[in-house]
């Protein structure tokens, strides 16, 4: 089940985030993310208090999450995005996280599914997102999902670090 996040699972979803970050130190980082700069709780909060976060829930609790918005961020205007849409037309997903225990059980492409399927009735013309260029699962997925590359572009994320970003669109 995915579900809208509630203030309750704040912590759970942070537990996510140290555990894909601390799976990252001891094997390979693939989404560049920093803890304690992104994702962090009060990032978590912030969409929760937005009803922008949703978490995906099993037996075992909660596997994921993801932030679903329209907000694009200011690098998104240097890729010539396939599909022209007004800002109103267009969800972003952001910051789609797997428990790294639950990786390679098909929870990102339900994750995907759901957020496609929540735009739609929304009434959003396109979905967009980014990942980093050193994302390979990311990077494999979105492509089998139909998600068209889109371009790289830099980021300046979290005004710290510069890092290129590959962009991805599907048409709805």
């Amino acid at each position: 089940m995915i579900r809208v996040a509630k203030a309750d699972d704040i912590l759970e979803i942070e537990n996510i985030y140290n555990e894909i970050l601390d799976y990252e130190e001891q094997t390979v980082s693939y989404t560049n993310w920093q803890k304690g700069l992104y994702p962090t709780a009060d990032y978590a909060k912030n969409a929760i208090d937005n009803n922008t976060m949703f978490v995906g829930e099993n037996e075992k609790g909660i596997y994921g999450c993801v932030v679903l918005n329209s907000i694009q961020p200011k690098e998104y205007d240097n890729i010539s995005w396939i599909t022209k849409a007004k800002p109103g037309e267009v969800m972003v997903i952001h910051t789609l996280c797997i428990r790294p225990s639950e990786r390679g059980k098909g929870k990102a492409r339900m994750i995907m599914e759901f957020s496609e399927k929540h735009a739609k009735e929304q009434g959003y013309k396109v979905i967009r997102l980014d990942t980093y260029e050193g994302n390979t699962p990311a990077g494999t997925l979105y492509p089998k999902l139909g998600y068209l590359y889109a371009g790289t572009t830099k980021f300046h994320f979290q005004n710290v670090i510069w890092e290129n970003l590959k962009c991805f669109e599907k048409s709805l």
